[in-house]
C-alpha cells in the first residue's frame, strides 16, 4: 500500500524525501522523492521557480492550495512508486 504524504515538524526530511510547502498557511509536507520523476510534480515545480525563484529562503514553496496538493499527490501515490 502506497505511504501517504506526511505532515511534519521536523526541521529535515528522511532520507528519500524533501520538504515542500503548501497554500496560503505554508503548511509544510514531506513527499517522496520518487515525484520528482513524474511530469505533473515537475510542472508545479516550474511553476514555483517562474513565481518564487531559485533563491527562495522558504523552502520549496508550491504555488498551489492544499486541497489540489493533496489530490495530486493521492493520484501520485497511486501512479508512481
Amino acid at each position: 500500500m502506497p505511504k501517504k504524504v506526511e505532515l511534519e515538524g521536523r526541521s529535515r526530511a528522511r532520507k528519500g524525501h524533501f520538504v515542500v510547502y503548501v497554500g496560503n498557511e505554508m503548511k509544510r509536507f514531506v513527499v517522496p522523492t520518487s515525484y520528482l520523476k513524474s511530469p505533473i510534480f515537475q510542472q508545479l515545480l516550474d511553476k514555483a521557480a517562474e513565481e518564487f525563484g531559485f533563491d527562495n529562503q522558504n523552502g520549496i514553496v508550491l504555488p498551489c492550495d492544499e486541497s489540489t496538493f493533496n489530490r495530486l499527490t493521492a493520484f501520485l501515490a497511486k501512479h508512481h512508486s
